[in-house]
């Protein structure tokens, strides 16, 4: 019978060589050192619960010492050792979490999703059907609002749609207040600078000296979403922070980098974020 090189049943739990092997495999980016090293922690993982169970277990036996204590420990490695090969199942996972591909196929999902990894409308105007449900919503929903913000700025419709989505999550993770009423806050905006609209408070994350950190805030609430695109428009153009964004706001880069160094957001990362989900939103 073949064994495969990461079969650990005929091996000793203590064999150097073994592990050096895994090591060299390893160096070389090896799928099947990936598989080894999740079924040496696997066995880990056995021996540990073997040990456990060891210790609920009297130990002062008129045969028990430390010897056969030290012996003991030694078999229920060898058998950890032997039992990962078939395993629980906790290796195959790691396996699966662990893989290069996995990561980027999981990754390119995330963006696909996300940041709308594909054209949000076609040539002929229309919206692409091959976008998540919830983004095709999210452009419905919006799309006139910001065709209207964007005649009052000047700054391109998509990128509004774009930093929206960004704000919101694509309308999934719009704000709410206690009572589960939407605010319709599409920016983020912030109930500050002589705001005496309705107000909600919610978690939201600020980013003190690029340290994140979870804070209780009021932030602007709306009837429609009509209502949030013209007050953003508003604050765009009335307030002299967002003059050179409004000046330089005809490419994705320059419009996402205006708005953070204006103070617009804390996240360090947020004129890249930005930048990237416009790239990707056509309209």
């Amino acid at each position: 019978m073949i064994r495969s090189t990461n079969d650990l049943s005929d091996k000793f739990a203590l064999d150097v060589t073994s592990v050096d092997a895994l090591r060299q495999s390893a160096r070389q980016n090896s799928p099947a050192a990936l598989k080894g090293a999740a079924q040496q922690f696997e066995a880990l993982f056995m021996n540990m619960m073997l040990k456990s169970m060891r210790e609920a277990t009297p130990q002062d036996g008129m045969f028990d010492s430390d010897q056969t204590r030290t012996f003991t420990s030694m078999l229920d490695q060898q058998l950890s050792q032997s039992l990962s090969t078939r395993g629980l199942g906790l290796a195959d996972v790691l396996v699966r979490q662990l893989s290069p591909k996995v990561r980027e196929q999981a990754a390119a999902r995330v963006d696909a999703v996300d940041t709308g990894a594909t054209p949000s409308i076609n040539d002929a105007g229309q919206v692409n059907p091959t976008r998540p449900k919830h983004v095709r919503d999210f452009h419905a929903a919006v799309a006139s609002h910001a065709e209207e913000a964007s005649r009052a700025t000047g700054i391109p419709a998509k990128f509004l749609i774009g930093q929206a989505a960004l704000e919101s999550g694509w309308g999934r993770h719009e704000i709410v207040a206690a009572d589960g009423s939407r605010s319709h806050n599409m920016f983020g905006i912030k109930a500050s600078g002589g705001w005496n609209g309705k107000v909600v408070e919610a978690m939201t994350t600020e980013y003190v000296n690029g340290v994140p950190q979870r804070r209780l805030e009021k932030f602007r609430a709306y009837d429609s979403y009509a209502d949030a695109f013209s007050d953003y428009a508003s604050m765009l153009r009335n307030n002299p922070r967002y003059e050179r964004v409004l000046a330089t706001a005809q490419d994705a880069g320059s419009f996402a980098q205006g708005l953070q160094r204006a103070g617009y957001a804390t996240d360090p990362h947020y004129a890249d974020k930005l930048s990237r989900i416009i790239r990707t939103t056509t309209v």
